[in-house]
């Protein structure tokens, strides 16, 4: 079966080459969208990242074209049109869970290197300055974390800082059993904001999560609060934690993602002037780390992403049912 696959990188190529048994793979650099659909043309299966356009007019041109499967190398799938996709016959596969303790660890990494100051300590320490001042830390067996989301992803956070004596509280409408039974207490949302020290999100990007942090959200928030994002960047209302970092309200921000990093991230912009002056603006704070999208990259991740993504297009060849379907009805998933 011919395969049209978008976003790719070297990476891409190389782990799902070694998945692939049978299928023609094409691979383009370029993103999906209303402009490079048409590369699509002949493919009956097209596969796609995060940051592929998958809107109700890309949809109408594939399935003109001749798709008939979608395959996301992702789990996240609030860039596809899922009722257009419907309206269109074009299936959509999923990979629910290639490595929940990936994004997890990233994003206890970036707490951890916020708290101790370990990017000031590198670029110091690499011009001869040893000078500990203005890299104090706390210990974070003594803090408050807040998860948002306790699904596969927001479960294995909860686990770790359990490891590290924090005292975990989270926000979920579904609470993970396992989560309770090693002492996680669900609050409501405006509750975890008032308790929390730490606030880390892994929740989905739906209507009803959409700048789930705006200024509403931070005024409640303690003064001085850690925030971390490894979801989806729109979760977040960019402009707002501005503010609230220049008020102060927000003492430690660590992202991931970002809400519109589809024309930044994974590509080398070294050489260029970066026109979104809302990111650039995050830049120049010393108190934010911001990593380019690199939570799920473990070989582990990346190998049970690639062998999924090839399973759920050979069971669509053989015209069964993977199982990692979703339609218009399936609003909530792990990111």
């Amino acid at each position: 079966m011919k395969i049209a696959v978008f976003s790719t990188k070297e990476y891409d190529r190389d782990f799902l080459c070694s998945a692939n048994n049978d299928h023609e793979l094409t691979f383009f650099d370029t993103r999906l969208s209303a402009k490079t659909a048409i590369l699509a043309d002949g493919f009956p299966v097209i596969c796609v990242f995060v940051n592929d356009e998958l809107n109700a007019a890309v949809l109408q041109q594939l399935a003109r074209q001749g798709t008939r499967l979608i395959t996301l190398r992702c789990a996240g799938f609030n860039n596809v049109d899922l009722q257009a996709a419907n309206i269109h016959g074009i299936s959509v596969a999923r990979v629910p869970s290639y490595s929940p303790q990936a994004v997890a660890e990233h994003a206890v990494a970036l707490m951890l290197a916020l708290n101790r100051n370990i990017h000031h300590a590198y670029n110091r320490v690499r011009d001869g300055n040893f000078s500990l001042q203005g890299l104090l830390g706390f210990d974070m067996g003594t803090r408050c974390v807040g998860i948002i989301g306790t699904g596969k992803i927001g479960s294995v956070v909860a686990r770790i800082l359990n490891g590290f004596g924090c005292q975990v509280i989270a926000y979920d409408p579904k609470p993970c059993p396992e989560c309770e039974a090693i002492g996680v207490r669900y609050v409501t949302l405006p509750e975890l904001y008032q308790q929390a020290d730490i606030i880390t999100l892994h929740c989905p990007l739906n209507p009803a999560t959409e700048h789930l942090i705006n200024r509403e959200a931070l005024t409640l928030m303690r003064q001085g609060v850690m925030l971390i994002n490894t979801s989806r960047g729109a979760v977040i209302d960019t402009d707002a934690v501005v503010a609230a970092l220049k008020s102060q309200q927000i003492a430690y921000l660590g992202l991931d993602v970002y809400e519109q990093e589809g024309d930044l991230f994974f590509k080398d912009l070294s050489n260029q002037i970066i026109q979104d002056d809302v990111f650039e603006r995050l830049l120049t704070f010393p108190n934010v780390l911001i990593t380019g999208h690199q939570g799920f990259f473990t070989h582990e991740a990346m190998s049970n992403i690639a062998q999924t993504t090839m399973a759920n297009i050979n069971f669509f060849a053989a015209g069964q049912v993977s199982g990692n379907e979703i339609g218009t009805n399936l609003i909530k998933t792990d990111t």
